[in-house]
Order: structure tokens, then sequence, then C-alpha cells
């Protein structure tokens, strides 16, 4: 039956591990997400079991695919760009029941539906979610691609912090050391 249920899925619901980088690529800083995402894709090997997807700034429509589908993830791991009055480039967890309902703009994960939507998965559909934020610098007033230094050098760590934590084993190391990482269930920063 659970092989029927499974048909036509996309992988973003079938895989035990959902890796997703959210973000406007076209608004600076708030492109992080995606670009971790990319990141990790072009230096590490990525297991079977792990879907690792640029959602972009789609992201409502992927959460409400998963609440309603039969079949989910059982950890979502989310990269996003946040302004929460930190040092640019910090790094620094957030429980889905403390995003701030203030948003960086029109496309941001920081939006309300968005964060109800995170909290019925975890809540009601048992996935655990985890959420790696990064302290944005300024973002334009206009389109601007590219990230800001301080942004750019956090890609790296971020991205050893998803190997460390998730993807350990064989994966190939190809980029700069670990960076330490706080416990889990504390939202300190990441440096």
């Amino acid at each position: 039956m659970r092989e029927i249920e499974q048909f036509g899925l996309p992988d973003f619901c079938r895989k035990p591990t959902l890796v997703l980088g959210i973000g406007n690529i076209l608004f600076g800083d708030d492109g992080f997400g995606c670009a971790v995402v990319d990141y990790v894709e072009s230096h590490y090997d990525i297991p079977e079991a792990v879907c690792l997807l640029d959602a972009g700034t789609s992201v409502r429509k992927l959460l409400f695919t998963l609440c309603l589908s039969p079949i989910r993830p059982q950890r979502l791991l989310i990269f996003d760009a946040i302004d929460a009055g930190r040092t640019p480039g910090e790094l620094f967890e957030i429980d889905p029941a403390d995003i701030p309902p203030v948003k960086l703009d029109d496309f941001s994960l920081h939006q309300l539906p968005t964060s109800n939507l995170l909290r019925e998965l975890q809540d009601s559909c048992g996935v655990e979610i985890r959420i790696l934020a990064c302290q944005t610098g300024p973002l334009p007033d206009q389109i601007s691609q590219g990230l800001s230094p301080s942004i750019q050098a956090a890609v790296p760590r971020a991205a050893d912090w998803l190997i460390h934590e998730y993807l350990p084993g064989d994966q190939p190391r190809r980029c700069a050391p670990m960076v330490e990482h706080t416990n889990p269930e504390a939202s300190e920063a990441f440096r």
C-alpha cells in the first residue's frame, strides 16, 4: 500500500530528509539559502535519502503540499536569511514557534502563513524542523544579485553545519574546516 501511495509524489515528499534553501537571489543577501544549496550540491556527494532543493521564493506552495501529502519527510532543514538585529553573516537557529512575523520582503520565509505551515508540519505531522538562519546585511531597494562578503563567507559554514549534523559519513570534504556549532536545543549564534 505504501508503494501505491508514493506513486506520483515528488521527491521532496518521499525522501526522509528534505533540505530547503529559501530566498530571492535578486535581492542581495536574501539569496543566502539558495546559495547554501548550490554550495552543498557542488562540494558534496548527497546521499540518496536526502532531497536538496532550492525553493527560491515558492516555499509556501511546497510546504502546503507537504502538509497535505500522505507521505512526508521525517525532517525538514531550512536555510534562510533574516534580519534579527545581529551581526551580518552570523548563523543561528530559529524554532518555528519563534519565527518573527516581521518579513524581510514579500518573498521571505518570515510571513505568517509560512510560519503556520511550519508549525503544522512540526506539531501535527511530526516532522522534525530545524531552521538555520543567517543575519543579513542591508537588503537592496531594487534588484541586485549577489551576496555581500559577510553573507558569502557564511555559506560554507552553513554547509558544514548541514554535513556535520545530518549527512556525516562518506561525503568528500572539499571546503574549509568545520566551524563549531551550538547545541541543537539552543538557539545561540554560530560564528
